[in-house]
């Protein structure tokens, strides 16, 4: 039996509707302002207002040429560089040329005094209306507005964060990683990628990359790498992992297209693993019984070099107690500093956490041991309790 809603009064009924009316515009006025912002929409309302802006300041300067200068035109001929396309673009810059004619012909000749048209004031115009043109036709060329052009560097560095970030482990696993790219930057040529595989999601899989070079000029390639050794992960068996990712370079046909790499596939249940590796440094292993840091291996070439080449991992167990980090170059090597000294000092440092449980201290071992290099560095630890 169906239950009839009580029938509202006419003023509950008209309030109702009003906030659905605006509800409306106001969903309708957020959904606008963001495809604005991402370029989704035409530039004809950023035109208009500059369009406008134009004869405003024409009369400004013709009431008041010592505090708005002939040269205040070059303001929206700058914002129309970053927010219109060419086409409204030359509209714009006729407009401008239109209005420095006429405050030419009402404020008089230059030799008059200050607060005229001068050859410099043309020039400067004409500079900058230049410098926009130019950045508009990049931006149409590359077809990345700038409003988006932001808001996409953004996206692509989280996304690159999301790859990274290390899944849950079961009680008594403690993890974390700390990266930090080259000269402050926000994309690194180093990055992770690690998931839980197998049955019941028992083995733990990651993989920290270092792909040359370093800052921007390989922040564009691990983006790419990042996302086809995600989707590898886990899809193929753990020995065929680096084999396959080493066809992947290849067929990239970069110039400057190696990479290092290390594959680490973890029993989450028993602690044993093994560790792949390719042309990367060791991994450092600490005993809880010995307190000693023994390095640990695999066996294979750089990724994106050799044809068929063979990665043979090397194989160990996790007791309670033990630790595993894992490292890049960047954080032990040194144009001043050879790599065994680096790894003494990690290793020196690594063991002032012991008694933390190892706590918070990717982010601290690299401030201490690496923190001014100028190179790519990611730290990864993994600690049973």
């Amino acid at each position: 039996m169906a239950v009839r809603r009580p029938s509202l009064t006419p003023s509950r009924a008209r309030l109702h509707k009003t906030r659905r009316a605006l509800h409306r515009a106001r969903t309708g006025l957020r959904r606008s302002a963001v495809d604005y912002f991402r370029g989704g929409v035409s530039d004809w309302l950023a035109f208009s207002a500059l369009l406008l802006t134009i004869p405003a300041l024409t009369v400004l300067t013709v009431v008041m040429p010592l505090w708005a200068a002939p040269e205040a035109l070059v303001m929206p001929l700058i914002a129309g560089g970053l927010l219109l396309r060419p086409a409204s673009l030359l509209a714009l810059y006729a407009s401008a040329a239109g209005a420095l004619i006429v405050e030419s012909a009402m404020l008089g000749p230059y030799e008059d005094g200050a607060g005229r048209v001068t050859p410099g004031t043309i020039l400067v115009v004409a500079a900058a209306g230049l410098s926009g043109l130019l950045v508009a036709q990049f931006r149409s060329r590359v077809g990345v507005p700038w409003r988006r052009g932001g808001t996409m560097l953004f996206d692509l560095r989280e996304r690159i964060r999301v790859q990274s970030k290390l899944p849950r482990l079961p009680r008594g696993w403690h993890r974390e990683m700390a990266l930090r790219p080259a000269g402050g930057q926000s994309f690194s040529g180093d990055f992770v990628v690690a998931a839980r595989t197998g049955p019941g999601e028992r083995t733990l899989e990651v993989v920290l990359t270092d792909v040359s070079g370093k800052g921007m000029d390989a922040g564009s390639r691990a983006l790419l790498l990042s996302g086809a050794f995600g989707g590898l992960l886990g899809s193929l068996p753990p020995h065929a992992f680096l084999p396959a990712a080493n066809g992947y370079l290849l067929r990239q046909d970069w110039d400057e297209g190696f990479a290092t790499s290390v594959h680490l596939v973890l029993d989450l249940d028993s602690g044993d693993y093994e560790l792949f590796s390719a042309g990367h440094v060791p991994a450092l292993q600490r005993g809880a019984g010995t307190g000693k840091w023994e390095e640990k291996s695999g066996d294979g070439p750089l990724l994106g070099v050799y044809e068929g080449a063979q990665f043979d991992p090397v194989k160990g167990t996790l007791l309670k107690g033990d630790v595993l980090m894992l490292f890049t170059d960047g954080l032990v090597e040194t144009s001043e500093r050879e790599m065994a000294d680096g790894i003494d000092r990690l290793t020196g440092e690594a063991d002032r956490h012991v008694a933390s449980g190892f706590h918070g201290a990717a982010w601290h071992l690299i401030e201490t041991v690496a923190r001014d290099v100028n190179d790519d560095r990611a730290l990864l630890l993994l600690c049973r309790g």
